[in-house]
């Protein structure tokens, strides 16, 4: 196992992904992970959170850094 492979147990379903995604570009201003766990519908492990905002992050959809998170995809639609 490489460093920078984390020992994951159950990954989340979709679902949860589109879940913390919707939240995310909900909010305008940089929000922390406790603040993202309080503003989302249903409750979420942290690992569970930590997972999806690294592949978010990873994706090019969020910055994650030491103040907060921010949503910053903008999708162009046609």
């Amino acid at each position: 196992m490489q460093k920078n492979e984390l020992n994951i147990i159950h990954y989340p379903s979709l679902k949860t992904v589109l879940m913390v995604e919707d939240t995310l570009k909900e909010v305008t201003t940089l929000v922390t992970r406790e603040e993202l766990k309080e503003k989302l519908p249903k409750k979420i492990m942290h690992q569970t959170l930590n997972l999806i905002l690294k592949y978010l992050e990873d994706g090019g959809k969020i910055i994650d850094g030491r103040k907060g998170i921010l949503w910053i995809y903008n999708q162009v639609q046609n």
